[in-house]
């Protein structure tokens, strides 16, 4: 009996140090890898929206590019999900109730999307319920992961967003190619069906949160913020220059233009990717995310947020040129297959680009002030989001200037060229960035611990904090061409 309780405490430690980075085991870490973990398995149905709109509804390009426009909404208002769980509890509190409410609403989304949706009118107020959906409980999720990464040392720092971030890739890779080959043999609609029966999981383990009930009067209710000191807060921290500086500049760089929209097309019209290759595409790119966070958690964590992200636009910027290979059919000239040279070259893009985005993950859980924790955080990302969806309107005017359309890529080579030399422009200002531990700066600043300001470095739109419902060819991962 003895033997075994060591070989228990043995494999727990070996769980906690190699598999969980050295996070404790416990029912709700569970339940918050469980929800990041049905955000990646969501990716089941992007596909089958990307043909059901193509397809389905008769869609063109443009009309696409709305509509998902609109489906980023609930990612761009993410405060405002912030200040109502912060600050308005149900029931006693904060974030269960608001993770069953978004796991019934995705489940009746997607079968709305599956049963009642026949035109382009409803399927974007249905697809914006699902993002809306996925929206909310990544809110609650992040700022839980906020309240435990404010802890870690610096030589942790990023543990938790790796774990979250692993455990999203985990489930996007398991449902990648599924979401190809499921469309060989089932319509979009059945598709939707299956789909609709994961958000129920996230409503299951909110119970595994460990939230202690806010009374009016006890100590707990002190921690909720009214609405107006929340803003202030977020002011406060919004105004320092060292705050902002960052943001400028990450802003501007996510805001470069994208040629993933054109990328679609060419792939399924000219290249003629069927649902199932697409599916292994998705495939190769779920585990290129697990490779990226395994080499950052690994070996580029304590790398300086300038560095990291300097080299690693300049890299990526690089790599984005060898699409061009497949652009001008060069690969068949050098005989490489385009099926063999899309999964390669997605996997170097992807793997780089995860790199990319991990260290904005770092920083912005590092400064979060203790109350408002969903508030800045989700502000943070919906940033990014903004800056993203601006990505890809003007990705969409480069399309149209250019003349590419659903079925004439003449000027494509052009457009790969101008969106990743675009991602160069702000390295100039890369001084913006912090050159250390923003958490240390901060303090020695000595900013109250609830009037601690933001900071930032990393990557795109939540590529994978992006909902996972959109289009396929609306999730960048840090490189601005992906032909996926």
């Amino acid at each position: 009996m003895i033997a075994d309780s060591f070989e228990f405490k043995g494999f727990k430690k070996l769980v906690q140090d190699k598999i969980l980075f050295g996070n404790k085991p416990t029912p709700e870490l569970l339940a918050i890898l469980t929800v990041y973990f049905v955000q990646g398995i969501l990716g089941l149905a992007r596909l089958a929206v990307s043909f059901f709109l193509k397809d389905d509804l008769g869609l063109t390009p443009a009309e696409v590019a709305v509509l998902t426009g609109i489906s980023a909404i609930p990612w761009i208002i993410k405060p405002l999900f912030g200040f109502i769980s912060d600050g308005l509890p149900v029931f006693g509190y904060r974030r269960r109730p608001y993770l069953i409410f978004s796991g019934l609403l995705g489940t009746a989304s997607w079968l709305a999307l599956a049963t009642l949706v026949d035109n382009a009118w409803t399927a974007t107020l249905v697809i914006l319920s699902t993002s809306l959906s996925v929206a909310i409980s990544d809110v609650i999720v992040d700022s839980l992961i906020v309240e435990r990464a404010r802890e870690e040392s610096l030589s942790r720092a990023g543990s938790l967003q790796s774990l979250s971030w692993g455990s999203s890739a985990l489930g996007g890779l398991l449902t990648a190619y599924f979401s190809g080959l499921l469309l060989q043999h089932l319509s979009n609609a059945q598709v939707f069906e299956i789909t609709a029966t994961f958000p129920l999981i996230v409503s299951a383990v909110a119970w595994l949160i460990a939230e202690d009930k806010i009374t009016p009067g006890d100590d707990n209710s002190e921690q909720i913020s009214p609405v107006k000191q929340q803003i202030e807060q977020l002011w406060g921290a919004i105004k320092q220059r060292q705050v902002w500086l960052p943001i400028a500049f990450l802003f501007v760089w996510q805001a470069t233009p994208t040629a993933d929209s054109a990328f679609f097309f060419f792939s399924t019209n000219e290249l003629g990717f069927e649902p199932e290759f697409l599916g292994r595409v998705r495939l190769v790119t779920s585990f290129a995310s697990l490779v990226g966070i395994f080499l950052f958690q690994r070996y580029l964590k304590t790398v300086p947020f300038r560095k990291i992200l300097g080299w690693s636009t300049l890299i990526a910027a690089v790599l984005g040129m060898t699409t061009l290979l497949l652009v001008t059919h060069a690969n068949r000239a050098l005989g490489i297959d385009d099926r063999w040279f899309s999964l390669g070259d997605s996997l170097i893009l992807t793997v780089v680009g995860q790199i990319t985005w991990m260290p904005v993950l770092v920083l912005s859980a590092r400064i979060c002030p203790k109350g408002v924790e969903a508030t800045l955080f989700a502000l943070l990302m919906s940033i990014w989001n903004l800056s993203g969806l601006l990505s890809h309107e003007f990705g969409a005017l480069l399309t149209s200037w250019l003349g590419v359309t659903e079925s004439n890529f003449d000027k494509l080579w052009l457009l790969v060229i101008i969106t990743n030399l675009s991602t160069l422009l702000p390295l100039p200002f890369l001084g913006w960035l912090p050159s250390g531990d923003p958490q240390a700066e901060l303090d020695s600043n000595n900013f109250a611990p609830g009037e601690a300001p933001v900071h930032h470095s990393g990557g795109f739109i939540e590529s994978n904090i992006a909902p996972d419902l959109v289009p396929e060819f609306v999730v960048n991962t840090g490189v601005k061409n992906n032909d996926d």
